[in-house]
């Protein structure tokens, strides 16, 4: 395999492709064999069903260490009597990550994606293809996204075959004048993106801008950290990106620390939940969009947020901490303040918090999710058409350790008419659970064996 390493010297708004190589590893990157390009003769490849679970790091802090994979068929993913030991040695496979790995799949299970998160490869992107098992195969180039994105880069497979990496410095305060008159001016950050050919692993394009936030938006004290989980929209020609939105009163009296420096405090009223938008492919006309009908942030934290819908429109879930799941136009690519479900109200719940979901088709997801009165986590089957949603029978829902693994859960895999919905709470065994979204029947299906401060995350 190839290393490739991006310089910082071609780091621009826009550039071709690039194929950079140096620190070869082997004389050439492996060509993977698509799907459907098999030579007459040959049979064409299992579907792999590719489980992830984390594990605690050195000072044991649960699911903070790395992950690991496994990957089973889908007869076996059925099959109650069927032991996953992802844990073992023998069995499951370290991706490459120094903390837990954010990973992305092909739709077909043959290709995991990573982008390794923190520690002296941070940044670097690695590509498996999937031979089942704890069978997984380096193929094509190691890319270094970390002079743009950084070393802990949040990315999302945000179209089948294009990665899209984002990046958010810490809004800085930026004031004027001397004590005690000082002067509010703006909380800025800077923004990097790279999009990634995930076929070709590829850097394809990149952008540095300050995050664009309205004159009047800028002066009222806004400014966003982190931005996260961007997805293309149907056409692709946007990509629409969750933001963490913060606001200070610039109004107030600052307090004055002893440096002499000012801070204003903090202003809980935002206007709404906001998503930062970029035309797809030049990554140029970034501007900010907000909904009127929730005020809850939408970067997530482990979990894909937003998915395109069978009619076109983005629905985006206003993960890990709202209830809400909105919808983002396909015509004008401004939210549709006209729609909004919330699970509270489609359940009849109070204080659910959506950890993770799936949109699946013709408008039907299935979502994780906790609720305020209860220590337990909990999955429905959602119909985004008529704002209904139907909660499933999950034994192991009342364990108050599962909600706490929900706010690292990474994916539902789909395939056919069932959701895979691994489920364990830390430190113990599970299942996956099968999910028919059609006629929400719910079947445990193999066994999950779990060890001390690990959990299962994903499945893909």
């Amino acid at each position: 395999m190839k290393k490739n390493l991006f310089r910082a010297a071609m780091f621009s708004a826009v550039i071709g492709s690039i194929s950079f190589a140096s620190c070869s590893k082997n004389d050439s990157p492996v060509d993977p064999v698509e799907p459907g390009t098999e030579q007459p003769g040959e049979e064409p490849a299992a579907r792999w069903i590719s489980l992830t679970a984390a594990f605690p790091n050195a000072a044991g802090t649960p699911g903070d260490g790395g992950t690991r994979a496994y990957a089973i068929s889908v007869e076996n993913a059925a099959d109650p009597n069927y032991e996953v030991r992802i844990f073992d040695q023998d069995k499951g496979f370290a991706l490459k990550s120094n903390r837990t790995a954010r990973v992305q799949a092909s739709a077909d299970g043959n290709f995991l994606y990573n982008i390794q998160y923190t520690g002296a490869e941070g940044g670097v992107f690695n590509k498996y293809k999937v031979s089942g098992e704890g069978k997984y195969e380096e193929v094509g180039f190691e890319l270094n996204t970390a002079v743009i994105l950084g070393t802990s880069p949040r990315w999302t497979k945000a179209a089948e075959g294009i990665g899209v990496g984002v990046y958010a410095g810490a809004a800085t305060l930026a004031y004027e004048g001397t004590a005690p008159n000082f002067v509010y001016k703006n909380r800025d950050s800077e923004v990097r993106i790279a999009l990634l050919d995930l076929e070709a692993t590829a850097i394809t394009n990149t952008a540095q801008f300050t995050f664009p936030w309205s004159d009047a938006e800028r002066a009222a004290g806004y400014g966003v950290s982190r931005i996260d989980v961007p997805v293309l929209n149907e056409a692709k020609t946007k990509v629409f990106i969750g933001c963490n939105v913060s606001k200070v009163d610039p109004t107030a009296t600052p307090t004055i620390n002893a440096s002499g420096v000012p801070s204003w405090p903090t202003d809980r009223n935002v206007d709404g939940t906001k998503t930062l938008v970029l035309d797809y492919p030049t990554l140029r006309n970034p501007k900010v969009i907000t909904s009127t009908v929730s005020k809850v942030n939408n970067h997530a934290y482990r979990t894909m947020t937003q998915y395109v819908g069978t009619d076109g429109h983005i629905y985006q879930a206003t993960a890990t901490s709202g209830s809400q799941i909105l919808k983002i136009s396909k015509e004008t690519s401004e939210y549709d303040n006209s729609y909004n479900f919330d699970l509270n109200t489609a359940l009849g719940v109070n204080g659910a918090a959506i950890k993770a979901w799936r949109y699946i088709k013709d408008g039907v997801g299935i979502v994780l999710y906790t609720t305020a009165d209860s220590e337990g986590g909990y999955v429905a089957l959602v119909n985004l058409t008529a704002r209904t949603a139907t909660k499933l029978a999950i034994d192991i829902e009342a364990d108050a350790g599962l909600s706490s693994t929900f706010g690292q859960y990474q994916n539902i895999g789909l395939h056919g008419d069932f959701a895979y919905v691994p489920l364990t709470a830390s430190g113990k065994d599970g299942n996956i659970y099968l999910v028919n979204w059609k006629t929400n029947e719910v079947k445990k299906g193999a066994k999950l064996i779990n060890q001390s401060g690990s959990f299962f995350i994903g499945a893909y």
